[in-house]
């Protein structure tokens, strides 16, 4: 456990962020401090306390697996390469999501980011508690900053139990270099009841919600939203009655070994309190930003907040939005202006460079068609050529496809398409030329941004409305039924109302009915598939997919099968063909449900039990 041992014993007091904008994370540059120093001046307390803010959302960064030898950046993707989401950009690196792409991942070479960076980060919050009653700054802000430093502490370790399932709770020591530390293994269940309690605890000392040059803070509302994601998750059968593991290991460790429906009912009333706070709604809007006709443009704005969240964006059609986008966003990654993102996933014509990753065939037709139904039972008439004609609009918010209009600025840019297709006249943006798959990605993109020109918000969510909303309807599903309504505030809720609502603001449209598209007679299973798609196309690249289908227990299914792209080939006659191609097949080894433990963890202690079938 030499490493862990370093990672506990060592504090790095260096306060540094690569944001440009002035937000909480760069009020105070510090370098090289002692720790007297630091506690005994309440501006370099309150720095110490935002440097555990700057990885917060690191497992889900679509550029996760980069790497950086003599400190210079090699882009490789994240979550979304590692799974049915997008195939990786091909190169001589043998990355983490290459690995869960080709069924290789082993405990030598798998990232040890998650491991490494949240018991670090674990290990600083232990230390701001112990030290910050010392310092000079007035005592409601250290009730705050406390508070935040508890629910990060409370976050990391929900990222390594989703990563490892139960591991080492180390409470509130403060591990040196000589210390005898703790190295075995909790079980899955008590980590879980560690993560409620302190942010139940947490969210007590917090204010209701952050706005302004506190958003990106923690707030009660945050605490709330986390207790909501992590009770959905562990009430999944992957986790609930798990029989994962082979005779002889200790089950406890992966989940609970007997199966209890009550934890769909308290994932349920979890998701049930963001709800009731009546802080947040959908941001709807149908019209963009100069109110020209653009279904769901509120979907798009969300990601985008900072442009977006603005007073002239607070009404639209008689609603209220307060604060205009940040009215959805529970909890964002604070980052400055840039062109990370935009550099991340688009295509070379716009000075992409695609590390991001290229979006497969099989998540752009799962998107339905404008009236909600699927390619095929729609009244509208599907055509590959031109996928985005009366298509749900999130498809057109989220993949770059043949003939896409991505840069929308005619005062800078123009009108900029992209063209995936191969033969006459093709361009660099071409299938083989570049994109392995016929496709780009878009979510998290700036519309009126060239990666090479315009410096874009780089914030993103780490929590929205819309999650909380799939929450609700997934554990109400499965405890209540699919039938079950009520009223929470002045709002009818269901599982069929929450997945309306999120259709209503993604631009499908109503249909006689009113119910965009879904069938409001579905049986629980008919309801559930309903859901998991809705997650699918909603929650897209944000790094939900990989973990959901693994508490679904079907990542065997979905992610151990061929993946496809789209090629359109343009003739002499200027005629375009298409056909379906397959691009990858993807290998699942049951191991790969959790991460391997890394090797030089587990080689040190043989208290540190690795994950199943790692050890074959």
């Amino acid at each position: 456990m030499k490493n862990i041992r370093l990672i506990f014993a060592f504090v790095t007091l260096y306060l540094a962020s690569s944001c440009a904008d002035k937000s909480f994370l760069d009020e105070t540059q510090t370098t090289d401090l002692s720790r007297e120093t630091v506690f005994a001046d309440s501006t370099y307390t309150a720095g110490f306390l935002n440097q555990i803010y700057v990885d917060i959302g690191f497992d889900t960064d679509p550029d996760r697996f980069s790497e950086y030898p003599f400190g210079i950046k090699i882009g490789h993707g994240g979550l979304q390469t590692a799974c049915d989401e997008a195939e990786f950009k091909i190169s001589s690196s043998n990355t983490t999501d290459v690995m869960f792409a080709t069924g290789t991942v082993n405990p030598v070479t798998v990232s040890k980011d998650a491991w490494e960076k949240c018991y670090r980060n674990i290990r600083r919050v232990n230390v701001f508690l112990k030290y910050v009653d010392g310092s000079p700054m007035i005592e409601r802000a250290k009730t705050t900053y406390k508070a935040e430093a508890r629910f990060l502490r409370a976050w990391y370790y929900f990222i390594l139990l989703r990563h490892y399932g139960g591991v080492p709770l180390i409470g509130d020591n403060v591990y040196d270099a000589e210390d005898e530390m703790k190295t075995s293994r909790d079980t899955f269940a008590d980590c879980v009841d560690y993560i409620i309690k302190e942010c139940q605890a947490a969210g007590k000392d917090l204010p209701s919600v952050t706005t302004g040059r506190s958003s990106g803070r923690i707030s009660d509302a945050a605490c709330k939203a986390l207790v909501s994601r992590v009770l959905l998750h562990v009430a999944s059968d992957f986790y609930n009655g798990t029989d994962f593991a082979p005779d002889g290991y200790p089950k406890e460790l992966l989940g609970y070994p007997e199966k209890n429906d009550e934890r769909w009912k308290d994932a349920a009333d979890a998701a049930r309190a963001v709800i009731a706070m009546n802080s947040f709604k959908l941001f709807e809007r149908h019209v963009d930003q100069d109110n020209n006709p653009d279904r769901g443009w509120g979907f798009y704005a969300v990601f985008k907040p900072k442009d977006f969240g603005k007073p002239q964006y607070a009404e639209y059609e008689g609603e209220t939005y307060p604060g205009g986008a940040y009215c959805e966003l529970i909890l964002e990654k604070k980052r400055g202006d840039g062109n990370d993102l935009e550099q991340f996933f688009y295509p070379p014509s716009l000075s992409g460079n695609n590390y991001g990753g290229y979006a497969y065939h099989d998540l752009a037709e799962a998107f339905p068609m404008a009236d909600g139904l699927p390619i095929g039972e729609s009244k509208y008439a599907y055509d590959p050529l031109s996928p985005q004609v009366n298509r749900d609009p999130r498809f057109n918010n989220t993949i770059i496809y043949d003939g896409c209009l991505v840069v929308n600025n005619p005062n800078l840019d123009g009108l900029l398409y992209v063209y995936t297709y191969q033969g006459n006249s093709a361009t660099e943006d071409a299938i083989h030329k570049c994109t392995s798959t016929g496709y780009y990605i878009r979510k998290l993109t700036h519309h009126q941004a060239r990666a090479a020109i315009i410096a874009p918000p780089q914030s993103r969510p780490l929590i929205r409305y819309a999650e909380i909303l799939l929450n609700y309807a997934e554990a109400v599903n499965r405890y209540y039924g699919p039938q079950y309504t009520e009223v929470i505030g002045s709002v009818e809720m269901g599982p069929l109302a929450a997945l309306k609502a999120i259709r209503k603001r993604a631009g499908i449209e109503a249909g006689d009915d009113g119910n965009y598209g879904l069938n409001p007679n579905m049986t629980k299973v008919e309801m559930e598939d309903a859901i998991r798609l809705e997650r699918r196309l909603e929650l897209a690249y944000e790094g939900f997919r990989f973990f959901d289908v693994r508490r679904w227990g079907i990542a065997e299914q979905t992610d151990n099968k061929a993946m496809h792209g789209y090629e359109i080939t343009k003739q002499m006659n200027g005629n375009r063909v298409g056909r379906v191609i397959t691009v990858r097949t993807h290998v699942f080894r049951p191991a790969m449900y959790f991460w391997p433990i890394p090797y030089d963890e587990v080689v040190k202690s043989e208290d540190l039990l690795q994950n199943p079938y790692y050890e074959q």
